[in-house]
C-alpha cells in the first residue's frame, strides 16, 4: 500500500526537483531550498559526487508517510544505471528511483523491494517495454526533444501511461505539459542555475515557489489565478 500512496503523493506534488552538484552538501542545501519553496519530490542524482550522503541525510530530517505528512519530502535517487546503484540508494533511504533510460533489471528489483520506479524512454516501444515490465511512472527523457503534444501521441496507443517529462520543461510550457496529460514534471537546471550562479541558494527557493504555482495553476487549484 505505501507504494500506490508514494505514486499518488508524487502525482499530487506534481513537481520533481532534480538536483545536481559538485558536493552532496551542496546538493542538501539546494534540496532543503526547493522543500521550502514548495518543491516536496526531491530527485538526487548519482552523477553527485557522494550522492548516497546527500539521500541519507535528506531521508533522515524528511521523511513521509501515509500517517504524517507534516514538513515532509519525498526523496529519491536520479541517474541510476543499473540495480546495485538502485539497492545502494534504496539502503540509504531512496524513496523511488529514476533512470536516463530503461534498463530491465533495475525495474525488476524496484518491483522486488516495492519502491516506485520511473525508467526513461524515448519511444513508443520503450515506453511500452517499460509498462510491461511494470514501470510505475515513464520519464520521458529528453523532454526538450519534444512538445507538450507528445503527450497525445503516446496516449493514442497507450492511454495507461503515466508520462513525466523531464528535460527542457520551464516556467513558459510547465503549464502546457500538465494540461497535456503529464502526471508530473521534473525540473532541472533552471530551478538551481541562477542560485549557483549568484552563490546565493535562496534563490532556489523563490524559483521552486514559482514552480509550485505554475503547477497549481495549472491544474485549477491556484489562488492566486
Amino acid at each position: 500500500m505505501k507504494k500506490l500512496q508514494l505514486i499518488q503523493k508524487i502525482a499530487d506534488e506534481g513537481v520533481v526537483a532534480v538536483l545536481r552538484g559538485d558536493t552532496p552538501e551542496q546538493v542538501v542545501e539546494m534540496a532543503e531550498q526547493a522543500i521550502a519553496g514548495g518543491i516536496k519530490v526531491i530527485e538526487v542524482t548519482m552523477t553527485v559526487p557522494f550522492a548516497l550522503r546527500a539521500i541519507e541525510t535528506l531521508s533522515r530530517k524528511y521523511s513521509w508517510n501515509s500517517q504524517d505528512s507534516s514538513g515532509f519530502a519525498i526523496i529519491g535517487v536520479g541517474t541510476v544505471l543499473d540495480p546495485e546503484t538502485a539497492r545502494a540508494a534504496i539502503l540509504s533511504g531512496a524513496q523511488f528511483v529514476v533512470g536516463p533510460c530503461l534498463n530491465r533489471e533495475t525495474v525488476m528489483l524496484c518491483n522486488r523491494y516495492r519502491i516506485p520506479v520511473m525508467p526513461g524512454a524515448m519511444t513508443i516501444k520503450e515506453i511500452q517495454e517499460a509498462l510491461e515490465l511494470g514501470a510505475d511512472i515513464v520519464k520521458l527523457f529528453p523532454g526538450n526533444l519534444y512538445d507538450p503534444s507528445m503527450i497525445k501521441a503516446i496516449r493514442g496507443p497507450l492511454p495507461q501511461a503515466n508520462i513525466m517529462p523531464t528535460g527542457g520543461v520551464s516556467l513558459d510550457n510547465l503549464g502546457d505539459w500538465i494540461k497535456a496529460g503529464a502526471v508530473a514534471v521534473g525540473i532541472g537546471s533552471d530551478l538551481t542555475n541562477d542560485a549557483l550562479k549568484h552563490k546565493d541558494y535562496s534563490l532556489v527557493a523563490k524559483k521552486a515557489a514559482a514552480y509550485k504555482e505554475a503547477f497549481l495553476q495549472a491544474k485549477g487549484l491556484s489562488q492566486n489565478k
